[in-house]
């Protein structure tokens, strides 16, 4: 299964001493599992952990390695994490703007 927008999510609220694989596992786990679609949590913790290390090898990548073994984080030097930050910020805007706005006619079914 393709994991990667909930890791990305994950290490978009992290702080700098970032976060460990099994914590990410266990939130991306907890994201995508359902009662029609179960997953194994050992299948995910293994597609996690080969997510991470694939994308932190390259100095210019997305994610990084922490300073604490085993964390890692968003690298905010590269401009993937930069623009990403942004797109996170214009969704969460959206969000709030559309929250507050009222659907007009349509009466809600608990009026």
């Amino acid at each position: 299964m393709n994991y990667d927008k909930e890791i990305i999510r994950i290490l978009q609220e992290v702080d700098d001493e970032g976060i460990s694989i099994m914590k990410i596992a266990r939130h991306v786990f907890n994201a995508c599992n359902s009662l029609f679609e179960p997953e194994d949590f050992k299948t995910v913790h293994k597609d996690v952990a080969k997510f991470l290390a694939r994308y932190s090898k390259n100095p210019d990548s997305l994610i990084e390695r922490a300073k604490i073994r085993g964390r890692y984080r968003l690298n905010m030097k590269s401009g993937k994490a930069q623009q990403l930050m942004l797109d996170f910020a214009m969704d969460d805007q959206r969000e709030e703007e559309e929250s507050g706005v009222d659907n007009g006619s349509a009466p809600s079914l608990f009026e």
